[in-house]
């Protein structure tokens, strides 16, 4: 018997078949036999792998390190032994990607070769092939998806910036543009921008992800003359990352200060009878702004010290605020007056500030005592005063009256008795300037008395005057008037005989130096004819020119004299001029010399004579 295949085998569906052979023979009754025929159906590579999938999908993080299993594929083949062996790779897949994700060929496993970022890419299509023992193959796709992570902070950049800001600047106005970006997504890539610190500047969003910096209150750059803003962003994501930038603003300035004196109003004392151009005093004014806004120039304002300027009293440095005195002070004129000064910065418009000065002058004790009673003669002496000779101890003969034109201290007078023509008969109150008797009047006391007074003031030094007073005992005035004549002819007769002493005094030293200058021309004139003296010839008064000999000066009293005789004996006539040299040495014989009563060939005599202003006068006894 021969057995055929009526149909092909698939060893897949069925992989062995299982026969049973019957026999017949041709009897009757017939008789049969079986065999078994076991079929083993063999392989053949005749199926392909198949996969599970016709995608495979994956999720990683992009923040999962290499190594990582992303997916395993799967595939199976129907047929078996070498044919069943099936190996996986990569088919035509980009190089970045072959570099970034690796396929074990046995297992099918996909690992991550590589760090992801979501930033650089956020997927990868690969596809893959299975590939049996046979060479039959199959493809499938794998679609990997990187999932975002906040690994990525914001990025602030400044993209313009109005800077210095003026401190002038109101609130609301643009001083910064700034871009602030996350390359994140989703709520990893929103952001928020703020400042850090109390500062007058505010962060507000303008358009997706712009920010303007404005000012928010009001600036004062004496205050804080420069800004470091540190700028904050801060992503939502999880945890949320941020990033910080600084920018440095500078306040300009402007001139928004006044000056300001250190002191709201100055008290100044200045000593009478100060030198005239002396300083005083310095003013000084701070201004907190910069440079010309600060550079202070001081003045005074005009107004008017007793009818005059002010000007003509003080003046002021412009530049250093010292102040000067333009004349010497008189604390009896005016004791106290205010200067206004006024100090301006260099700004535009400028500013101002004034300050008030008071300047007090303090008393000197540059005024004598003046006394008012009694009235003093034209000699210095005062009228009589009449004494009844009854006055017993401590009879009021007068009181001395004197004021003092200065003030405290310096005005506090004291009398005391300086001379009297009794000491011990009269006593005069120290504060009072009373005149009393201190004892009673005794035949030997003389009628007439002179009391000198003395009031002084009590500053330093001490300042005073004197009065003389004549004081006459008497018990009416009849009784006096013969004592008050007496001392009026003892008077004329005093001026009298002064004048006469004088006058001889001033004879006298004449003729002494007349002699003396005669003396010493005598001399010369017997010498043995010298050209210094030339003048003295006969003949030398016909010349042109006119010779004088030296200035003769001797002797005790301050006189000179200047004498030129004639040889001639026959002219015996002599005549003074008044002198027109000033000094005591003059070159002999000068040509420039004038010569009056030359014909007549006279001397000519000057004479200079300094005379004192006051002569002493003599005291009276």
């Amino acid at each position: 018997a021969l057995l055929v295949q009526s149909k092909p085998l698939d060893r897949e569906s069925e992989h062995s078949l299982h026969l049973i052979l019957t026999g017949l023979d041709g009897g009757e009754p017939r008789k049969t036999g079986t065999a078994n025929i076991w079929i083993n159906v063999t392989d053949n590579n005749d199926n392909p792998p198949v996969f599970t999938q016709e995608v495979y999908k994956a999720s990683i993080k992009e923040s999962e390190p290499k190594g990582y299993s992303v997916i395993q594929l799967k595939a199976s083949d129907r047929d078996e032994g070498s044919n069943a062996k099936i190996s996986y790779s990569f088919s035509n897949i980009p190089a970045k990607t072959r570099q970034k994700f690796s396929l074990d060929a046995e297992s099918g496993v996909i690992t991550l070769k590589d760090t992801l970022d979501f930033e650089e890419s956020t997927g990868y299509m690969m596809l893959v092939e299975a590939r049996d023992g046979g060479g039959l193959l199959t493809h499938s796709k794998v679609e990997v998806v990187v999932l975002d992570e906040n690994d990525n902070a914001p990025e602030v950049e400044l993209m313009s910036i109005f800077n210095p800001v003026p401190e002038d600047s109101l609130p609301g106005t643009v001083i910064a543009l700034i871009k602030v970006e996350d390359r994140d997504e989703g709520e990893n890539g929103k952001t928020a921008c703020s400042i850090q610190g109390s500062t007058p500047f505010q962060m507000l969003l303008s358009n997706n992800n712009y920010y303007k910096l404005l000012t928010e209150g009001t600036l004062d750059r004496e205050k804080t003359p420069q800004y470091n803003l540190t700028i904050t962003a801060t992503d939502k994501g999880t945890p949320p990352l941020s990033t910080h930038k600084t920018i440095s603003l500078q306040i300009s300035d402007i001139n928004d200060n006044f000056p300001a004196f250190e002191e709201s109003s100055y008290n100044l004392f200045v000593p009478e009878n100060n030198p005239p151009g002396s300083s005083i005093y310095s003013v000084k004014a701070s201004d907190p702004d910069l440079d010309r806004n600060s550079k202070i120039t001081y003045s005074i304002l005009n107004s008017n010290i007793e009818g005059l300027p002010l000007s003509s009293y003080v003046s002021i440095n412009s530049e250093t605020g010292t102040i000067y005195a333009q004349r010497s002070f008189d604390y009896e004129q005016f004791r106290e007056f205010r200067i206004q000064v006024k100090a301006q910065d260099g700004g535009s418009p400028p500013l101002s500030s004034n300050v008030t000065v008071w300047v007090f002058v303090l008393d000197q004790n540059d005024n004598s005592p003046r006394i008012l009673y009694p009235s003093k003669d034209s000699d210095g002496s005062s009228l009589f005063e009449m004494v009844p000779y009854s006055a017993e101890i401590g009879y009021l003969v007068t009181k001395v009256v004197a004021v003092d034109a200065d003030s405290g201290h310096n005005a506090w007078l004291s009398f005391h008795i300086l001379q009297a023509t009794e000491p011990g008969l009269f006593i005069i109150g120290s504060h009072t300037g009373e005149i009393r008797t201190s004892r009673v009047l005794l035949e030997k006391d003389a009628v007439k008395h002179k009391l000198v007074i003395l009031i002084k003031d009590n500053g330093t030094p001490s300042l005073s005057a004197t009065v003389t007073l004549n004081l006459v005992f008497a018990e009416n005035f009849q009784e006096a008037l013969p004592e008050m004549s007496n001392q009026s002819s003892d008077s004329d007769h005093q001026s009298e005989l002064q004048f006469y002493l004088v006058l001889a005094l001033a004879l006298i030293s004449f003729l002494f130096l007349l002699t003396v200058t005669l003396a010493v021309m005598m001399k010369i004139r017997q010498s043995k004819g010298p050209k210094l003296f030339q003048c003295f010839d006969p003949n030398s008064l016909s010349k042109t020119h006119v010779i004088f000999p030296p200035n003769y000066e001797e002797g005790t009293l301050p006189y000179s004299y200047q004498l030129c005789l004639s040889s001639e004996p026959r002219n015996n006539q002599l005549s003074l001029q008044k002198s027109n040299f000033h000094t005591t040495e003059n070159l002999i014989c000068n040509e420039s010399s004038q010569v009056e009563n030359v014909d007549s060939n006279c001397a000519i005599f000057n004479s200079e004579m300094t005379v004192g202003e006051k002569q002493a006068q003599p005291v009276n006894t």
